[in-house]
């Protein structure tokens, strides 16, 4: 614990809160006729205001507190993204209460797991994820009820749920003024679960403070202002939509959610995109990537020309970035993060000293880093024995980071002194090096970095350089158990269309240019799809127990 140090003290403004209802209501005081638009089910778009919006929240504050739910009771919400779960995000938390986020793509054990280890008195959940809800129910004795938003009578819905009440009925039947209480800011806004591959979800609080300073830092960083216009594909379940509903709301962007949708459904959204002008928009690496092979497809490509794609989760291939930008004028920015520092972390932006120092090669190359550590967070990168290593794009060792968003204990676990340091840094998981410039590059995760005959070798690095081979849509690289080298890689790969034959000698060559001999896969195995998690990340548990006997026969 580091001693505060008291230096000439001044009086100030020491009972205002820095909750997250303050940042909306000054929100709306600034951009009351700002507009807000959900892609509905069946493809038509509902449009209201921030002032709507903001009427709603009280409605729906008014709501809960009319059915029960008090300051600190937990409320887990199961929905997509549209205009009623960005009422709740406010209109929950703000009234009091913790807003649990839940991933609609867990499994019933450990979705159940998480709604009681939170202590959820209510769920809030679509109508089309009824069935999630129901999944869980018998498992979950503690919850109280059920708030379905749908535009059906109760009566036409047909579930064993009990008691149900509409999202919709609660709000329209509510007082549209709510005096929101003095909340204390470091009262718990909202919590997120991480959808690690090993144990049970760890459970991390986010308080009105960290959320409120994270927005700022974020709307500052990313230039985001009220000329934006913000897509909102990141599922609000996961790391708060990596923060772009509270930064958009902060600067007054209009805001656009995407509503339910799947891969197939990424021809339209793009369509969307371009019809409504959109400047900013997230998603993962897989999502970019099918949304760039629908594009690369089309006679005439979509404008984007200006527009900015964060990317998270994992590296993106440079392929993508550069096709992307040269099919559609958008660029993709490289961030890193994880559920423990509210997403955002770096941000992959060129120095402008460096547009003149690098060649256009070097600056592409340098986008496949994760970026600069953003203001207000400590890192440092250690090695085995806890040495911090020096700044100098090499020497790579175990990130850690610090600061007034990043999270400094899973909630009601013991995993909380093996993740964290006590002098509050978390301890990645992450193997990553610095340049002297302070751009981050992550070279594997600590527990997937291969380690051949006593030397390292990138997973990361080879399913990139991979996936730059015209042909190669997808790759991901293990390390299994060898007989004789400890551990040696293996290769999984996904070809584009039209590149149904291509030879693993082919690969092999292909890998020469990054690699040397003796770390080339033993194996590349040609399949037609690459395990996941829920959130889109490459499940390389699940690869290793595959494949494990691969190398022994």
């Amino acid at each position: 614990m580091r001693k505060i140090v008291k230096g000439f003290m001044v009086e100030q403004e020491k009972n205002y809160q820095l909750n997250v209802i303050n940042h909306m209501r000054q929100g709306i005081r600034n951009f009351a006729k700002q507009e807000i638009i959900t892609r509905k089910s069946d493809g038509n778009l509902f449009q209201y205001t921030y002032k709507d919006s903001y009427e709603r929240m009280q409605r729906l504050a008014n709501a809960l507190d009319s059915i029960g739910i008090k300051v600190g009771d937990r409320v887990g919400v199961i929905a997509w993204n549209h205009h009623q779960h960005f009422e709740i995000y406010y209109g929950l938390p703000g009234m009091g209460a913790v807003m649990v986020s839940l991933n609609l793509n867990l499994i019933p054990e450990e979705l159940s797991y998480v709604i009681n280890h939170s202590g959820a008195k209510y769920i809030i959940v679509d109508e089309d994820l009824i069935s999630v809800a129901e999944s869980v129910a018998a498992l979950c004795k503690e919850i109280k009820g059920y708030i379905i938003i749908t535009e059906k009578d109760l009566s036409d819905i047909r579930t064993d749920l009990n008691p149900i009440y509409s999202y919709e009925e609660l709000v329209n039947n509510a007082s549209p003024k709510y005096e929101w209480p003095y909340l204390d800011e470091n009262s718990s806004y909202a919590a997120c679960y991480t959808t690690g591959t090993t144990g049970k979800p760890k459970g991390v609080y986010y308080s009105h403070r960290e959320v409120y300073i994270h927005a700022l830092m974020f709307t500052a960083k990313f230039s985001i202002s009220v000329n934006d216009v913000v897509f909102q594909m990141v599922p609000m379940f996961h790391v708060l939509g990596w923060s772009i509903p509270q930064a958009s709301a902060y600067a007054g962007a209009k805001l656009i959610f995407s509503g339910k949708w799947g891969l197939q459904d990424l021809k339209e959204l793009t369509n969307l995109m371009v019809k409504e002008k959109v400047t900013i928009s997230a998603a993962v690496p897989t999502v970019l990537m099918a949304m760039h092979e629908i594009i690369r497809k089309m006679d005439e490509k979509p404008d984007l020309t200006g527009a900015r794609f964060l990317c998270g989760g994992s590296e993106p291939p440079i392929t993508l970035m550069r096709g992307f930008w040269d099919d559609t004028g958008g660029e993709i920015v490289h961030t890193y993060g994880s559920t423990e520092g509210l997403a955002i972390v770096t941000l992959n932006y060129f120095k402008p000293w460096l547009k003149k120092e690098l060649s256009e090669e070097d600056l592409w190359e340098l986008k496949k880093k994760q970026g600069t550590i953003n203001s207000g967070i400590d890192i440092k990168v250690l090695d085995e024995m806890g040495n911090e290593l020096p700044s100098d794009g090499k020497s790579s060792g175990e990130v850690l980071i610090r600061g007034p968003w990043i999270t400094r204990c899973y909630y009601n676990s013991d995993r909380t002194k093996d993740s964290f340091t006590p002098d509050g840094f978390f301890r990645t998981g992450d193997a990553g090096c610095i340049d002297s410039e302070g751009y981050l590059k992550i070279t594997d995760r600590i527990k997937d970095v291969i380690k051949s005959g006593g030397e390292w070798i990138s997973s990361i690095d080879m399913e990139n350089t991979l996936m730059s081979h015209k042909g190669v849509l997808e790759a991901a690289v293990v390390g299994l158990p060898h007989p004789k080298w400890e551990e040696r890689p293996l290769a999984l790969v996904v070809l584009r269309e039209g590149f149904k034959s291509i030879a693993e000698k082919e690969l092999r060559q292909y890998l020469t240019k990054n690699f040397a001999k003796w770390q080339i896969p033993n194996k590349i195995i040609f399949v037609d799809s690459i395990p996941r998690t829920s959130v889109g990340k490459l499940n390389k548990k699940v690869i290793r127990i595959q494949f494990k006997e691969i190398y022994n026969n």
